[in-house]
């Protein structure tokens, strides 16, 4: 997947996930992409530990839903680890 393909993929899932976890979080497009991102490193490390024989593998339906995935359990340790 190229820059491009790993940005617009992580802008719709920090998104959505943002979306279904409806807590102060940090704002803005840049930040929005960042969990995104790094939500689908995460939901893609946990879908091949789980037996998926893919992980993330381009824009499209699987991916963006391992990669929302990844970025509800991102945002959800956040929202444990900087309580307060």
């Amino acid at each position: 997947m190229g820059i491009i393909t790993w940005a617009v993929l992580g802008l719709i899932a920090g998104f959505i996930a943002k979306w279904i976890m409806p807590r102060p979080q940090p704002t803005g497009i840049l930040s929005t992409m960042v969990v995104g991102i790094i939500g689908a490193l995460i939901g893609g490390f946990i879908a091949t530990t789980l037996g998926a024989s893919d992980g993330i593998t381009g824009l499209n339906i699987w991916s963006i839903a391992v990669a929302v995935g990844g970025s509800v359990v991102l945002l959800w340790l956040f929202a444990v680890l900087f309580r307060g």
